[in-house]
């Protein structure tokens, strides 16, 4: 039988804690009014997708869901902060839910399934909702850049993971929108919806990735 109760504590643990300074760095603006006119790079697309599915009405939602292979997805007020992730790169042809179970079922040993969670298989419905498998995948697929404090190293399209409170892992997509004071916005999900945030500082960087075309 399969262990699913650790899922609860990859990304999905921190959303019933919202914490007031978060819900203050929400941006309340159109996602529409916020778009690359003409993307000419993938990465630019990227940044417009998931610009495009800010939905601040997601229900932050960490139970275990079977879900249709491939192209599978939580209901669509449901997610986490994978399921961002999932979302935008799926506007753009690219299913990871497919793509991560590929590698993984050939590659299982390089994942941290075993290790982590005691699984001895492939799960189609959660490994690629799960964040430690996703920095396995994108740093086998796409191309690993340097971890730094300084903002201007985060270029639009950019993939950040961090470490909440040294136990949550979490994950986001920078995008070409800036703050007031020069940061790029991310947009993920850790409690508050599908929103767009001023938070790549707010916690501790472990991941910084670039997957696409």
């Amino acid at each position: 039988m399969k262990l699913f109760i650790p899922l609860l504590l990859i990304c999905f643990s921190f959303g019933c804690k919202k914490s007031e300074t978060i819900a203050e760095k929400i941006t309340e603006s159109k996602p529409t009014n916020q778009l690359i006119e003409n993307p000419n790079d993938f990465y630019q697309k990227l940044s417009n997708a998931a610009i495009s599915i800010i939905d601040p009405e997601v229900v932050y939602t960490p139970d275990y869901v079977g879900i249709k292979y491939p192209n599978g997805d939580v209901p669509a007020k449901t997610g986490v902060c994978t399921d961002v992730v999932i979302r935008a790169y799926r506007k753009l042809g690219i299913d990871l839910q497919k793509e991560v179970h590929e590698d993984m079922k050939a590659n299982f040993s390089l994942y941290p399934n075993l290790k982590k969670w005691g699984l001895k298989t492939t799960d189609k419905n959660i490994d690629h909702r799960r964040v430690p498998n996703l920095e396995v995948f994108f740093s086998r697929k796409g191309k690993t850049l340097p971890i730094t404090q300084n903002p201007k190293d985060y270029k639009t399209g950019d993939l950040v993971t961090w470490m909440i409170g040294n136990k949550l892992p979490h994950i986001g997509i920078v995008t070409h929108v800036k703050s007031s004071n020069g940061n790029p916005m991310i947009v993920h999900n850790v409690g508050s919806g599908q929103v767009l945030e001023d938070c790549l500082l707010s916690w501790k960087i472990v991941g910084h990735f670039r997957y696409g075309n």
